[in-house]
C-alpha cells in the first residue's frame, strides 16, 4: 500500500521510462549469464521466478473457467515461453540494440495492420528501411544472419503475444492470466532450459543471477505498466515505448560494452521514428471518430507491448 502511495506521487511518464531501463537493462544483464546457463537457461530461470511471484500474489483460480479460456491462456504461456527464448537467443548472437530494433517490427505490424494510409506505408517503409540497414550492414557490425532471424522470429512472436493478451485480459482479472502464463512457459522451456544450463542453475550466484533478470524484465515493468497506465493515456504510453531500441542499445553500451556503429545507430532511429509517428497517427485517428466507436476502443488498448 506503501509502495502505491508512493508511486501515485511520481509522474506516469517517468514511471513508463524506469519500466523501459528496466526491461532493457533486465536483458543486458541476462546477456552476462548466456556463458553460465545458456540462454535457454535464463529464460527458464526469469519464468520460473517470475511465475512463483505472481502467482503467490494473484493465487489465480481454474475452476469454473471454459475451454476457451483454459486454450487461450494455454496458447499465450507457449508464445510467452517461445518470444522469450528466441529473443535471448538472439541476443546471444546480436548486440542488443539491433536484436531489439528487429524485434520491435513485430508490434509495430500490429499496430499498422488493417490499415490503408498512405502516411501509414510511410511508416512500414522506414522501418522495414532500417532493419535492412542492419541486415546489408552486417560485416560492419557484426551482425550474424541467425541473430537477425532470431530477433525477426521473436518480434512474429510478439505479434501473436500483443493479440492473445488482449484475449487473456478480457477473460482473467488482473495479473492472473499473465501468471498462468508465465508457469505454463515455465513448464514447456524446462526441457530445454535444463538441457543448455545443467547443473549451473543449480548454482547460488547464477540462481540469483536469474532472480535478478526476473525481477527487472518482469515484475517492475509490468507493475509499473499498471500503475502507470492509470493515469496516462494510449498514445503517450505508445509513444513513450518507441523508445525501447534506443534505451536497448544504451544498455548495450553500458553494461556489455558494446560498440554503436554509424549504420546501426541510424537504423535504429528510423524505427524508433516509425514507431512513434503509428502511434501519433493512431491517436489521431482515434480522436477523430466517435466515441464507443471500433476504432476508438482499439487505439484506447494500450500499447503495441501488450
Amino acid at each position: 500500500m506503501l509502495v502505491r502511495a508512493r508511486t501515485d506521487t511520481v509522474p506516469p511518464q517517468i514511471l513508463i521510462l524506469v519500466g523501459i531501463a528496466s526491461v532493457q537493462f533486465g536483458a543486458a544483464f541476462a546477456n552476462k549469464l548466456f556463458s553460465q546457463a545458456g540462454p535457454a537457461g535464463v529464460v527458464l530461470m526469469r519464468l520460473v521466478f517470475g511465475s512463483v511471484v505472481l502467482m503467490a500474489l494473484t493465487r489465480p483460480r481454474l475452476a469454473g473457467r471454459s475451454r476457451r479460456d483454459l486454450m487461450a491462456v494455454t496458447s499465450f504461456g507457449l508464445v510467452l515461453a517461445f518470444m522469450n527464448w528466441s529473443f535471448y537467443e538472439s541476443l546471444h548472437r546480436l548486440p542488443l540494440g539491433p536484436a531489439v530494433t528487429v524485434e520491435f517490427i513485430g508490434p509495430l505490424a500490429v499496430a499498422i495492420a488493417g490499415s490503408r494510409k498512405l502516411l501509414d506505408v510511410v511508416w512500414v517503409a522506414l522501418a522495414g528501411g532500417g532493419v535492412a540497414l542492419l541486415a546489408l550492414g552486417g560485416s560492419q557490425g557484426n551482425l550474424r544472419l541467425s541473430g537477425l532471424l532470431l530477433a525477426a522470429l521473436a518480434g512474429a512472436l510478439w505479434a501473436g503475444y500483443i493479440l492473445l493478451s488482449q484475449r487473456v485480459g478480457s477473460s482473467f482479472a488482473g495479473l492472473d492470466g499473465l501468471a498462468l502464463a508465465l508457469s505454463i512457459g515455465a513448464v514447456v522451456i524446462v526441457p530445454a532450459g535444463v538441457l543448455q544450463g545443467g547443473s549451473a542453475l543449480l548454482r547460488p550466484e547464477v540462481a540469483l543471477g536469474g532472480l535478478g533478470v526476473a525481477v527487472l524484465s518482469s515484475l517492475i515493468p509490468y507493475s509499473l505498466e499498471l500503475i502507470s497506465l492509470r493515469r496516462l493515456s494510449a498514445s503517450a504510453f505508445g509513444l513513450l515505448m518507441s523508445l525501447e531500441p534506443a534505451v536497448a542499445a544504451l544498455a548495450g553500451v553500458l553494461v556489455l560494452g558494446q560498440r554503436l556503429h554509424l549504420r546501426t545507430a541510424a537504423a535504429i532511429v528510423m524505427v524508433v521514428i516509425a514507431s512513434a509517428g503509428t502511434t501519433i497517427e493512431a491517436s489521431r485517428s482515434a480522436a477523430r471518430q466517435p466515441a464507443g466507436s471500433p476504432g476508438r476502443r482499439a487505439a484506447a488498448q494500450g500499447s503495441p507491448l501488450g
